[in-house]
């Protein structure tokens, strides 16, 4: 159950990710590169979380013998 939950709350995170990228990306084509600059600031943070929680899933649900 822990396995899964983990992997739910990276894919969470990943997909938060996505969404802050898509609003930096709308910031950037509006010509407001503030907006643009910390959306993307965002997604990179979310993104490092998203993968920290399913890399650190992987890891520490793993069997040892």
């Amino acid at each position: 159950m822990k396995k899964a939950l983990g992997f739910l709350a990276g894919l969470f995170l990943l997909s938060l990710a996505a969404k802050a990228f898509q609003t930096a990306s709308i910031g950037w084509a509006g010509g407001h590169g503030d907006v643009g600059f910390w959306w993307t600031v965002i997604t990179g943070f979310l993104g490092i979380a998203g993968t920290g929680a399913l890399i650190g899933t992987a890891i520490h649900s793993r069997r040892t013998d």
